[in-house]
């Protein structure tokens, strides 16, 4: 880690394959980026700082946040002491199967959404800090079980359901062009080949500055940032399925294996071999 004193700890929960991921930051934590999971946790010590929904966040001791699958946010420490922070990566899948008895008349298709992504709950934060504690150190699953619902429970009151879009949008922006959609579908598709911007605006009959204009107008990011945050995702689950890094760097089109590590520390403050140590080590 490039900050004096930083340090990292993740565990996976297998059964949920929740993962748990305490943390010390000094300065500057980590560049903007996204996750396919939704993020629960709150802020252990000192003051925390991150950039979500075009709007600074500074969560404070004993303060909670939330934030939804493909909200774009970064990591600061503005203290000289830095802060420390528990968080739980809960699986859209799971969230949604273990929500949905809270919630009546839901339609077909949904997603669950938050108004805010900061809350000051005490209940909330004791409730993430059990249930942290529960998977993070492999109580008995019963245990485990009754932290998460006694969580869910307290993290209910302030989410909301939503019929799901016919694709999926980041909270914090608007509507998207035709074209944006287009664009990030393709994007989804082709996450293994070796795309060029001149080659993409051309497979979609347009140029390229147009395409990165309407892009990261609809999405906060240009085409090639969002590639790599979706490569990201895509290596954290290769990682955990223990594909080498090396393996993991080719497939997913990265130079070498030291390009995917650049990127994948500025995003997560871990190398992939440290991830996967740590990822599979909770497996055995």
């Amino acid at each position: 880690m490039s900050q004096a004193d930083s340090w990292v700890q993740l565990e996976q929960d297998k059964r949920t394959g929740i993962e748990t991921f305490r943390a010390h930051f000094k300065g500057h934590a980590y560049d903007p980026h996204w996750h396919d999971t939704y993020l629960i946790g709150f802020t252990e010590q000192g003051v925390q700082q991150f950039n979500c929904r075009k709007q600074m966040c500074t969560s404070l001791e004993g303060g909670s946040f939330l934030l939804e699958p493909g909200e774009i946010h970064d990591g600061n420490a503005p203290l000289e002491g830095g802060f420390t922070y528990r968080q739980l990566y809960l699986p859209v899948a799971w969230l949604h199967d273990n929500l949905a008895s809270l919630f009546h008349d839901l339609p077909d298709n949904f997603e669950f959404n938050t108004a805010q992504n900061l809350m000051q709950d005490k209940q909330l934060t004791a409730s993430i800090s059990a249930a942290f504690s529960a998977l993070h150190y492999q109580e008995p699953e019963i245990i485990r079980e009754a932290c998460l619902d006694q969580m869910l429970t307290h993290a209910s009151k302030h989410l909301s359901w939503r019929k799901k879009a016919d694709r999926d949008l980041p909270l914090s922006f608007g509507n998207p062009c035709e074209l944006a959609l287009r664009t990030r579908e393709y994007l989804r598709q082709n996450i293994y080949q070796d795309i060029n911007l001149e080659g993409l605006a051309l497979e979609l009959g347009t140029d390229r500055f147009r395409l990165t204009r309407r892009f990261k107008a609809a999405f906060g990011l240009a085409p090639h940032a969002y590639l790599i945050q979706l490569r990201l995702a895509k290596a954290r689950t290769l990682l955990s399925q223990g594909i080498s890094p090396i393996s993991v760097a080719s497939d997913l089109c990265f130079a070498d294996q030291s390009h995917l590590g650049r990127w994948f520390r500025r995003a997560y403050r871990l190398t992939p071999s440290a991830y996967q140590k740590q990822i599979l080590r909770t497996q055995i």
